[in-house]
């Protein structure tokens, strides 16, 4: 039996989120800062990374290639960087347990190394498409083998000569980009990315922290290979992905007031405020300020009415992970919501859109599951039982659904939380909500 199965969270209706809180740092650019900082020149200091299990993935895979990590205190990481051309051969596959960007971002590393490597991960993991990022590695001479399905594990061969491409990505995706760039800076010549649609863009301004130039033309990102990192220090924002539980949860309330204290406001993350604004949703940004190259602020978010809306395409792949959160806003809210464009949460940790439909339906909510995304009828939320499949944005997601539930909400296996937001029962329950977890 997977003993993951066996955690439930069972969360009593009703309450309110009141208080400030600080979420924990951001999980991408937590990724993101162990992983330059290991190929840096000097010794890197990292304050506020994610003591959570998708980061910690990519800090022991480091690990296991040479790089000496220390971890000084909760929170505080220091990185002494090997440099571009340091890596050691690990001594078997590297496991990443269940992160997607662990193993999308190390291909590109990892496509221009002079040994073999395999990647894994849990059941979730190996089950998830990567010919997406393999692929475009292959046409920079990179040389990836997956299953015939296209999922991992992935066997990556070494001792590759890796060509600068111009690659136009058929799909927004951040993590293809990033792995894109990042094996650009093994590369010959210029490596460039145009994007169909803004995403997150952590990877370039991290780039840039780290002295390596980034040219930007509209959505075309280029690098040059045969640069070299420098080390330096970074400040992890807390993680708005994380956060938009705690937005939508005090929106659910007429007398929700919450205040999030640090979050990294960067404008390729900030589609769930405007969403959440365009449905009536009170924020505010307040003490706005620059950390480590990203935009910071605290944000207050207060209940009221929420009402249905179309949501612009646009906005999606500014809003992809917050999406299970927004679903329950809508579920709330006055009148429909319709989503469309968002295929890409097919293919997260699990089927998104699928599954919080039936989780939606089977409390009480009409939920219309489309090929590319949701129509949602706002209605009154009933108790019942949602089966997560293992993903922790849905099992956060439903906890919030409990404040607006007629009747006690069961929510099964929710083992991984801890990949993104360790703490959160405590969190939620010091917040104001009655959650209580089995197993």
């Amino acid at each position: 039996m997977n003993c993951e199965s066996e955690v439930t969270y069972v969360v009593a209706p009703g309450g309110t989120l009141k208080g400030t809180i600080r979420v924990p740092g951001d999980k991408s650019i937590s990724h993101r800062s162990i992983m330059l900082g290991a190929l840096a020149d000097g010794v890197t200091a990292i304050d506020g990374f994610l003591e959570g299990e998708d980061s910690l993935a990519t800090l022991r895979a480091f690990q296991e290639m040479g790089v000496h990590i220390e971890r000084r205190a909760p929170g505080r990481v220091i990185v002494h960087g090997v440099g571009l051309d340091g890596l050691q051969a690990p001594n078997g596959p590297i496991y990443l347990g269940n992160s997607g960007t662990s193993m999308r971002l190390l291909s590109g590393i990892l496509a221009a190394q002079p040994f073999n490597t395999i990647l894994e991960g849990d059941a979730s993991l190996m089950q998830r498409p990567m010919r997406r990022v393999t692929r475009p590695l292959e046409q920079m001479g990179g040389r990836i083998i997956t299953t015939e399905a296209g999922t991992p594990p992935l066997e990556i061969r070494g001792g590759r000569t890796l060509r600068g491409i111009h690659y136009k990505m058929p799909v927004a995706s951040a993590q293809v980009k990033s792995a894109l760039l990042l094996a650009g800076l093994y590369a010959q010549g210029e490596t460039c990315v145009t994007e169909p649609a803004p995403t997150r863009d952590h990877t370039e301004r991290m780039l840039e922290a780290f002295s390596w130039p980034v040219e930007r033309k509209g959505r075309r990102i280029c690098v040059r290979g045969g640069g070299r990192l420098r080390a330096t220090r970074i400040q992890v924002p807390g993680d708005i992905s994380s956060a938009a539980f705690f937005m939508v949860g005090a929106a659910l309330v007429p007398d929700g007031d919450i205040v999030l204290e640090q979050l990294g406001v960067n404008p390729t993350r900030t589609g769930v405020i405007n969403i959440l604004r365009r449905m009536g949703v009170d924020i505010q940004l307040l003490n706005e300020r620059r950390a480590g190259g990203e935009p910071v602020a605290d944000i207050r978010v207060r209940g009221g009415e929420l009402r249905g809306i179309r949501i612009p395409e646009e906005e999606v792949p500014l809003a992809i992970d917050e999406f299970p959160a927004i679903f329950i806003a809508a579920a709330c809210a006055r009148g429909t919501t319709v989503l469309t464009g968002a295929e890409e949460l097919r293919v997260k940790e699990s089927d998104r859109i699928q599954v919080m439909a039936d989780g939606l339906n089977a409390l009480g909510i009409g939920a219309q599951a489309t090929a590319d995304g949701m129509v949602i009828e706002g209605g009154g939320l009933q108790g019942g039982e949602v089966d997560s499949h293992g993903d922790h944005r849905i099992a956060m997601a439903f906890t919030m659904a409990a404040l607006r539930a007629k009747g006690e909400i069961r929510i099964l296996d929710c083992a991984n939380v801890a990949t993104s937001f360790p703490g959160f029962v405590e969190m939620a329950c010091r917040a104001g909500m009655s959650l209580r977890v089995e197993g």
